[in-house]
């Protein structure tokens, strides 16, 4: 028998119909365990948890059937609590599948500590925006007698006098004292 005959027979075709409703079938199947195994089409909605506290946060996503990821956050907030929900990711609203990771970014207890830079013998030009860049707020300024004007003298936080390398929190006021260009009085 050659070739062309048997693509041409009965059995060929027969045969082949059988491979294509195998195949359909085959198909058919997978497609439904597959929306049964990935639950197609049932969602969760990620609820709202910016400004909330983290035991309020677990209530919520496990109600929800989510799973917290919490991330570590070194800006702090001033309009949030301590320890709050600042970031979420995904954003409130989203349609997600259960027991998906929502990552939370908190709120630290405090702005971070910043080492203060020596800033004694350089004019306040050069120190305004030195302190600035490091986010700290400059207070006060005093005068004394000396011959630099407007030279940084001293520096204080709170009324304490400050040393090269002390640690403060971003945002502190630091009060400078400089010279106002006259000589000391003897």
């Amino acid at each position: 028998m050659s070739i062309i005959k048997f693509l041409i027979s009965k059995a060929f075709f027969k045969q082949i119909l059988l491979a294509i409703v195998a195949i359909v079938v085959l198909c058919f199947i997978v497609l439904k365990w597959l929306s049964g195994y990935t639950n197609h089409g049932d969602f969760e909605t990620v609820p709202d948890l910016k400004g909330k506290s983290i035991s309020v946060a677990e209530i919520e996503l496990d109600e929800n059937n989510l799973v917290m990821q919490i991330q570590d956050s070194a800006n702090f907030n001033p309009n949030y609590p301590k320890f709050a929900v600042i970031e979420q990711e995904p954003l409130a609203g989203t349609q997600v599948k259960e027991n998906r990771k929502i990552y939370l970014t908190l709120n630290p207890s405090g702005y971070r500590k910043v080492e203060v830079p020596d800033l004694r013998e350089r004019t306040f030009r050069q120190a305004k925006p030195n302190l600035e860049a490091l986010e700290f707020k400059v207070g006060k300024i005093t005068y004394e007698d000396n011959i630099g004007k407007d030279l940084v003298l001293k520096m204080y936080h709170k009324g304490k006098l400050l040393q090269s390398g002390d640690k403060l929190p971003k945002t502190s006021v630091i009060d400078l004292v400089l010279g106002n260009g006259k000589r000391p009085r003897k």
